[in-house]
């Protein structure tokens, strides 16, 4: 078919797009009151807002990792139209926190920063070196003897020292970088287990992360993946029998600590999930608030969406969106189980991608979709778009066709402007989300640091057990608890799925 048949046919069948595009655009919009009435109301709240000055009993800390607010965006319209709407105008629940502020997420080293020394940043209140974690500056990455000496410690292990209950959630593997700065002190965020340290990591005596999970801090809830390291290399994974464990020191971590590990490396991306063996974000959330909870000193969680990140590097903006849907999702479930009058609730990310989210696109175009507009090659182009990763591909010298259908693929890889094995973060700023007891304390720009200072303030931890702020009163009828949890046991086997979580 000639060029310029091809070019009029696919310019017509976008056409036909916008138009049923715009098709549903709710009528109302069209009338100023609407938007006058939406405006005063929102002036409203602004003006009733006022400050909860109380110390926070409570802290959850939601992290999605490489959730630029490109992909918030892009979420929140993707939320929507799976509801059945044009998704622009919904909201999600992270959008309803009342302060906002932003990031500034370079490492120490390193413009484009990595999951490892953002961590350290939010987590234990310092920057930090490019894939170290948990030490400060003065650490090199490899070098286990820069380790001793330079140890920061997270806000989640000094409260557990003030006596609160603390808990760690993943949908990645629970000894991945996010997670990994909550408790261990590594030169190599790599080190996931004693078979991947190097010889001289063994001869100056470093431990792997999965020990040090076990190990450093008295963790009353973790739930996640990274099974693998855990296990011996002699043990079968009790769900693949085609996996084995990957430690040489014959240890069974599992043995010594039970918890919640629900596959050998990262859990699989929501599209994947098998609902009948395998939790949701906000499953796990749910589970974790309701054990953590009855500690009368309250508790610090820290969740994860750890797979919005991989998602983004393999390009593939559907797998990447659809978990920052579920992270949404497992935020929303935590607020209908706690008060905001005392739990001190902050999402962010620990940086963004080169994900963007664009083009010419009418109100309700599919997220996932096409721009209304050729291109000058002759071709349509989808509005998610990476700048560099394993998008980048020719065909005959020019862009591979695309449609509708192909780009809604679940594994659909959106062009990309470089080629790339792996899609990479970006640098610029990310947001912060905060709600509940002293969540004003987050405004501006900040180094990404200052999120672990805010957050230890709330709550008066240490370095501010000093800070004076006055807890809310306790209701008169609040439960006697315990004031120390045992670790949550929960079975490794999938047949005992629905007993452990009954």
């Amino acid at each position: 078919m000639p060029l310029q048949c091809a070019t009029l046919i696919t310019g017509l069948l976008l056409w036909l797009q916008v138009l049923r595009s715009s098709a549903v655009i709710p009528v109302e919009e069209e009338d100023p009151r609407f938007w006058n009435v939406k405006g005063k109301e929102a002036l409203r709240r602004a003006l009733n807002l006022q400050p909860n000055p109380h110390r926070a009993k409570n802290l959850i800390l939601f992290l999605g990792d490489g959730m630029g607010i490109a992909t918030v965006t892009a979420a929140r319209i993707l939320q929507g139209q799976m509801a059945g709407k044009t998704g622009e105008e919904t909201s999600l629940n992270m959008d309803a926190f009342p302060y906002l502020a932003l990031s500034k997420t370079y490492n120490v080293d390193q413009q484009m920063p990595d999951s490892a020394g953002t961590a350290t940043a939010y987590l234990c209140g310092v920057k930090a070196n490019y894939g170290t974690l948990g030490l400060s500056a003065a650490a090199r990455r490899y070098q286990c003897n820069t380790t001793a000496g330079n140890e920061v410690s997270s806000v989640l292990h000094r409260a557990r020292m003030a006596g609160k209950s603390v808990g760690i959630i993943s949908t990645a593997r629970v000894q991945h970088a996010s997670p990994g700065a909550a408790y261990s002190h590594t030169a190599n965020r790599g080190w996931y287990s004693d078979a991947d340290l190097s010889s001289d990591a063994v001869n100056h005596g470093c431990r792997d992360i999965a020990y040090q999970l076990v190990h450093n801090t008295d963790i009353h809830v973790i739930l996640g993946g990274g099974r693998q390291y855990m296990l011996p290399n002699v043990t079968q994974d009790p769900e693949y029998s085609g996996s084995r464990g990957t430690r040489l020191d014959r240890t069974n971590l599992i043995d010594e600590w039970l918890k919640g590990l629900f596959e050998p490396s990262d859990l699989r991306f929501e599209l994947d999930r098998d609902v009948t063996t395998d939790p949701s974000l906000t499953e796990m959330v749910e589970k974790a608030i309701r054990i953590l909870r009855r500690n009368p000193k309250g508790f610090y969680l820290f969740v994860e969406g750890g797979r919005i990140d991989h998602g983004h590097h393999a390009g593939m903006a559907k797998l990447a969106l659809t978990e920052a849907v579920q992270f949404d999702r497992a935020i929303g479930r935590a607020a209908e189980l706690t008060s905001e009058l005392d739990t001190l609730s902050v999402v962010t990310a620990d940086h963004s991608h080169v994900f963007s989210f664009g083009g010419y696109a009418p109100r309700g175009n599919p997220v996932l979709g096409l721009s209304r507009v050729i291109a000058e090659d002759g071709k349509p182009f989808t509005n998610a778009l990476y700048g560099n990763g394993p998008g980048y591909r020719l065909e005959n010298g020019s862009r591979a066709d695309v449609n509708v259908t192909i780009a809604g693929g679940n594994e659909y890889m959106q062009n990309s402007a470089v080629p790339l094995p792996a899609e990479t973060h970006g640098s610029e700023d990310v947001a912060i989300f905060a709600k509940g007891p002293m969540s004003h304390l987050f405004h501006g720009v900040q180094e990404q640091s200052y999120i672990a200072h805010a957050m230890a303030y709330a709550a008066c931890i240490e370095p501010y057990s000093d800070c004076l702020l006055e807890p809310l009163p306790e209701p008169s009828s609040a439960m006697s608890c315990r004031p120390s949890l045992p670790g949550l046991t929960l079975s490794l086997l999938p047949a005992l799925y629905t007993y452990a979580w009954a």
